[in-house]
């Protein structure tokens, strides 16, 4: 069976759409739509239930789909894995990541990598929103906190504080909260993702105890309001720059505004609580060389902007 055929049937699957399938593997759609006949030939079965409107796999196309699936990604381990033994990196990569990060730290770091290995192609989707490993052809997610699919490797990359920062411009308007209560006074810039807004901030402290002055952390949350919400965590940023609001962003994410003064930290007393940072990968099996090459760089970079 030729190997493009079942790819392209895998991306049918997954789109529901030849020709969203034909798109995206940059074909066009009567070629495509010949390739999944030309394979259900081969099979002598149905793979889809076709229709005007939409398109649907049979029970033999679900079937068969999970061992394309399993052949698919043991053929791209063995290629990786010849690239090993050859001292290469190369193949395409597919990572996906969060959207104020994406653009203002991965892009350089990309650039860095791929000049240094020439044969390495990267594919970069951006967004907040959580991908679709299989019907977004995710190799790997840079994403804040565990997954949910415990099938999945995660690799710790970095433990990334919160900061709560505003434009010096908003700060002589507006002036300066002292406490987290203080917020319910302020216009407090928010992001939502899957419709739902993070406007309920988490707190730390600690409170002195006992006779011995050992201080435990106390925690918190604070409610705010806000006339600017979006799903793209980069314009956020963007709007904490302009002095539109106070912002509660990933370290990552403003520490050259904060060294430059362009934002400032703001309740120096309270902490947000570390959010972990992890690269994700679908299974042990698709990581890579390549995965295990990207992993170390991110690690490296982000070990040196956070001290």
């Amino acid at each position: 069976m030729n190997t493009q055929d079942l790819a392209l049937f895998v991306r049918t699957a997954d789109c529901g759409s030849i020709t969203a399938a034909a798109q995206a593997l940059d074909m066009s759609t009567a070629a495509a739509s010949a390739a999944v006949k030309r394979l259900e030939k081969q099979l002598n079965s149905t793979l889809f239930i076709r229709s005007t409107r939409q398109l649907r796999l049979t029970t033999e196309g679900e079937h068969f789909l999970l061992h394309c699936r399993k052949a698919l990604d043991t053929l791209a381990a063995g290629q990786a894995s010849m690239e090993a033994l050859q001292g290469r990196i190369a193949g395409e990569v597919r990572i996906s990541a969060p959207s104020d990060l994406g653009r203002n730290l991965l892009l350089p770091w990309i650039d860095d990598i791929m000049d240094e290995h020439p044969d390495l192609r990267l594919h970069l989707i951006i967004g907040d929103s959580l991908a679709d490993f299989y019907h977004d052809r995710i190799d790997l997610a840079l994403r804040y906190g565990r997954p949910n699919d415990s099938s999945m490797v995660a690799f710790n990359i970095a433990n990334v504080e919160r900061i709560i920062c505003a434009s010096p411009s908003y700060l002589s308007r507006f002036g300066m909260p002292l406490t987290p209560a203080d917020l319910a006074d302020h216009n407090c810039l928010l992001y939502h993702l899957n419709d739902r807004p993070f406007d309920l901030w988490e707190f730390e402290t600690k409170s002195p105890t006992g006779t011995t002055g050992e201080r435990e952390p106390e925690q918190f949350k604070i409610r705010v309001k806000s006339n600017r919400c979006c799903n793209d965590g980069d314009l956020v940023h963007r709007w904490a720059l302009a002095g539109k609001g106070i912002a509660n962003k990933s370290r990552l994410d403003v520490n050259h505004d904060l060294a430059a003064g362009r934002l400032v930290k703001l309740l120096p007393d309270y902490h947000s609580p570390q959010k972990e940072l992890n690269l994700l990968c679908p299974s042990r099996s698709q990581v890579t060389p390549t995965v295990l090459l990207l992993r170390d760089m991110l690690r490296d970079k982000f070990k040196q902007m956070l001290g």
